[in-house]
């Protein structure tokens, strides 16, 4: 099923954090890379498409408006992983999982949840506690989570930023399968152009809090945008594979009115 945003705002008190953004439709069976610099609004849109924070605008999701379901109805069609899980929760691994999923056949539930911790490599943990975890085996743990739920629409904020190499393309790989197996959309803020450049379908870019561009990655990545977006002076090329390549050469001077 297709996601449709309409004319998003976001706003905490009187500061607007999403001015009226409205995306292409977003298509099933495909994974989108949410990019743009710090402050650009990304992680805000994603806590607002998962209903975790207040807006106003249109959402739909096969035609059907999401902005009418309670929360319970809104996180079974969409999954939201956070960057980090909280600290403090004293359970186990698989029983972290279990609990996620809030259904009633236990033998089903436990295959699941033993599936997806297979799934992303790390059914060793099963027995572990959370609280003893790295932050990075607390993020495959989360994302775990959410494959076992089975959501419609993976909305995935970070997902590989606390990961070694080997679990950042793991994990890209992982949320790709799923993906296309079972048509699902995944929405990922991703702080790295190059992993987004060849994992994503497509790629949104936010600038302060508005959509800048969107489109496939050889289509939106472009010297001008990078320039413009982040700040810096960069070649866009592809590598002997023919893999996107952004190659950042320097910072470009920001004028005296844009300093921090």
């Amino acid at each position: 099923m297709n996601l449709k945003v309409d004319g998003i705002e976001v706003a905490y008190g009187r500061r607007r954090i999403i001015h009226g953004l409205s995306l292409p439709e977003l298509p099933a069976g495909s994974l989108v890379a949410l990019v743009g610099p710090n402050g650009a609004g990304k992680s805000t849109l994603l806590r607002a498409l998962a209903g975790l924070e207040r807006m106003q605008g249109g959402l739909s999701l096969g035609g059907r408006d999401l902005t009418r379901l309670n929360a319970a109805e809104r996180s079974r069609l969409l999954a939201y992983m956070p960057q980090q899980l909280p600290p403090g929760i004293a359970l186990g691994v698989l029983e972290s999982v279990i609990a996620a999923l809030r259904v009633g056949n236990e033998p089903d539930v436990l295959r699941a949840s033993f599936e997806a911790l297979a799934r992303i490599g790390i059914e060793d943990l099963a027995e572990q506690s959370l609280d003893g975890l790295s932050g990075g085996q607390r993020q495959l743990v989360s994302l775990a989570q959410l494959i076992a739920r089975k959501p419609q629409v993976l909305l995935l904020d970070e997902p590989t930023s606390a990961l070694d190499l080997h679990y950042q393309l793991r994990v890209m790989d992982c949320v790709r399968e799923l993906v296309r197996e079972h048509q699902l959309l995944a929405v990922a803020v991703l702080h790295d152009i190059n992993l987004a450049a060849a994992c994503a379908d497509f790629i949104v870019v936010l600038h302060g809090g508005q959509l800048y561009a969107s489109g496939a990655p050889a289509e939106v990545l472009t010297p001008a945008l990078l320039a413009e977006v982040y700040g810096v002076e960069a070649r866009v090329e592809q590598c002997s594979r023919g893999r996107l390549q952004v190659l950042v050469d320097r910072a470009l001077p920001r004028a005296r009115s844009g300093a921090q």
